[in-house]
Parts: C-alpha cells; sequence; structure tokens
C-alpha cells in the first residue's frame, strides 16, 4: 500500500502502518479515554487517555491478529505473505499468489474471522471475572465487541471481505471455475458498497446529519475495491481461455544454426527491422540458442561467410522458455515471476513456434474483444 511505513517483521512476515492508522489511532483514544474520563470521574487524570491510548492498540492488535490467522493458513499452503498492512479500515495480508483449490482458498479466507471470534469469547470470559478492576472491566467488554463486530463484518458476503472471498471459494468448488466466483463474489460486494453509501447519503441529503458518514466512506472502499477484483477476475479468465500458442508473434525472430554470420546479417540485419535477439533452431526446429547483433561484433567482418550462427549463439535458459499449450495467464506469471519481458514457446516435441512478447498481450485481448463484439453485431443482424 503506497506510503506506508515498514516497522519491523512479524513472524517472518514484513509489517507496513499506513498513516492513515495514526488518525485512527488519535479519533479511538479521544474516543474512549473522554468516555472512561466522564464515565469515572475520580480517575487520575491521565489514566483514562491511557487507558484509551491502550484500547486503542488492542484493538488494532485484535486486527493484526486477524489478519496473521490468514498468514499462517496461507503459509501451511506454500503461499508466501508479502506483507501485513494496518490502515484507516482495518488490516490487510498481501498473499504472492491465490490458493491451489477452493478447499484451500476457503481454508485462508475463513482464517481471520475465526481468530476474532476466539479473541471474542476471550475477553468476554475476562470480562466476567469477578473482582477485576472496572476500567479493565470495560476494556475487555470494547475489546469483545470489537472482534465480534470484526468477524461478522468481514463475513458480509462480498468482496474484497473474508466472507467474498468465502463465496469466492464455494461458487468455485460448484463450478469448477475460480474466475467465476470472483466475479460473482465482486457484484456482491458492489451492490454492499451501495448499501453502505446510500446508508450514509440519504439520513445527510434528508436531515443534514452526518452521523452516518462513516457508512458511506467503508461502502467507497468496498465499491472501489470490488470493482478492482471484477476487472482482474475478467482479465484473469479471459487469459486462462488462451495460450501461449495463440500468443506467438508473428514472423518471430527466428534463424537456423546453419547460417553463416554474412548470411543472416544480409538476411535478418542490413536493412531490415533489427530484433535484440535472435532465436536459433537446428535442422528439427527444435530451440537450440540465442544470438544477440551485438555479438557480431566479436567477429572480424571478413570472416563473417565461413562462422555459422551456431558456432557465436549462447544456450538458452529453460526459464525463458514455455509449453504451447500452458495457458496465457500461466505465461503472464511467468513473465512476472521470472521478470522476463519475453518467452520462447515451444510444443510438446520441443520445436520451437514463436517468441511470446510480453508487450504484444494487451494487443491480442483487444483484438479478441473487437472479434467477439463484430460477431455478437453479425449475429444480432442475422
Amino acid at each position: 500500500m503506497n506510503g506506508s511505513l515498514r516497522v519491523g517483521t512479524l513472524f517472518g512476515i514484513p509489517f507496513y502502518i499506513h498513516p492513515s492508522w495514526f488518525l485512527v489511532l488519535g479519533l479511538v483514544t479521544l474516543s474512549y479515554g473522554s468516555g472512561l474520563a466522564n464515565l469515572f470521574p475520580a480517575s487520575a487524570g491521565s489514566l483514562p487517555w491511557l487507558l484509551g491510548l491502550t484500547a486503542a492498540l488492542l484493538m488494532f492488535a485484535s486486527v493484526l491478529a486477524h489478519e496473521l490467522g490468514h498468514s499462517f493458513v496461507a503459509i501451511a499452503q506454500g503461499i508466501e505473505v508479502k506483507s501485513i498492512t494496518l490502515f484507516l479500515f482495518g488490516g490487510l495480508a498481501s498473499l504472492d499468489k491465490e490458493s491451489r483449490t477452493p478447499a484451500g482458498a476457503f481454508g485462508v479466507a475463513i482464517a481471520g474471522p475465526a481468530v476474532s471470534l476466539v479473541l471474542f469469547a476471550l475477553f468476554s470470559a475476562l470480562k466476567a471475572v469477578s473482582g477485576l478492576a472496572v476500567p479493565l472491566v470495560a476494556l475487555s467488554g470494547l475489546l469483545a465487541s470489537v472482534n465480534l463486530a470484526l468477524a461478522l463484518f468481514n463475513l458480509i458476503p462480498g468482496l474484497p471481505l473474508d466472507g467474498g472471498n468465502i463465496l469466492k471459494a464455494l461458487i468455485w468448488q460448484v463450478t469448477d471455475n475460480p474466475y467465476k466466483g470472483t466475479k460473482l463474489a465482486a457484484r456482491a460486494g458492489q451492490a454492499f458498497g451501495w448499501l453502505a453509501v446510500a446508508a450514509g447519503v440519504i439520513p445527510w441529503l434528508t436531515t443534514g446529519s452526518f452521523g452516518n458518514f462513516w457508512y458511506a466512506v467503508i461502502g467507497w472502499f468496498l465499491l472501489r475495491n470490488a470493482d478492482r477484483a471484477a476487472q482482474s477476475a475478467d482479465l484473469s479468465d479471459r487469459m486462462s481461455q488462451l495460450t501461449a500458442a495463440d500468443a506467438v508473434t508473428p514472423d518471430s525472430p527466428i534463424v537456423s544454426e546453419q547460417l553463416t554470420l554474412r548470411q543472416f546479417a544480409n538476411t535478418y540485419v542490413i536493412g531490415k527491422m533489427t530484433w535484440r535477439q535472435y532465436l536459433v533452431t537446428n535442422l528439427e526446429g527444435q530451440l537450440t540458442g540465442t544470438l544477440s547483433v551485438n555479438d557480431l561484433k566479436r567477429i572480424p567482418v571478413e570472416t563473417w561467410p565461413q562462422v555459422e550462427v551456431k558456432e557465436l549463439m549462447r544456450p538458452y535458459e529453460n526459464k525463458t522458455t514455455i509449453a504451447a499449450d500452458a495457458s496465457l495467464l500461466d505465461a503472464v506469471k511467468a513473465l512476472e515471476e521470472r521478470k522476463l519481458s519475453e518467452l520462447s514457446v515451444l510444443d510438446h516435441e520441443g520445436q520451437l513456434l514463436g517468441l511470446l512478447e510480453k508487450t504484444a498481450i494487451p494487443e491480442l485481448l483487444r483484438s479478441r474483444d473487437s472479434g467477439r463484439s463484430e460477431l455478437s453485431s453479425e449475429l444480432q443482424a442475422q
């Protein structure tokens, strides 16, 4: 989250605090501290405010425990937790990837609310302890209420809330399509977002009251993130229906290892649009290496007719290749994870089909969308 401050590491997970967290910390301290001062006027001057600050910190500790619940279940599934961030609306555990199965996704999603419900039970039990100082009873009651509210709010069945992720996992289990689950859960999140906005705006329009202002803010947060989730799921769904072979660049830079450097230069370099790097194949069409135009400078020009491409090429790395039948979504993930701008696409026999360029993927998707739109228009005309 942009602008967040790293404050340390928890169980190997980078821990951040967004500046908005300090606003909520101050508001909770002020609100709870003033409430205690009114309830217990005999208390020492600074005690209510110290308890207010303690309450605020313990509230955020509860949110942190909630996010750690998600994180520990994710880690148990081999998923890296990139960070945990506390911010205005609570917390966020950023995961490196999704769970592989709907059951795994369900486990990650339910873990946070489960932790909050356990904390609700613990603070409720502490509140009932006889002989406990009255301010501590009040503090325990507050934290019990906070954790119950945190669990119930997050169980609302709409993204980006935990309930939305639970709904996504259930739809995934039924349809065997994780993206359909995400899109439906995102729509539910948008619906709840509009309800929250309405709950905050209508009283202001009708009575001039700002009492429900936070409902509108929370609704805006839900709408914004649900829309992002829907767009991301739609894009992932579209890419999952295409293969790496579909994204191969026409006229990819492929040359035979049998060519001499002179033939290579005359045919592919001089007076032509020059690629940064060429893929080299043997007589069977299998990828054997790569050749950079800059490598030609290492060889005297007068010897080019006697030197073959295979003598100058460099061995290719396995990480730069991908199977032709791999989904385009997997190809994009490979590009991101391996920090590459292109991949060589090989069929099941190891023959090179061509180059998949990261920059060409958006145009491929646009052309596919355009084709679908034209087909739809033709069918409607018929």
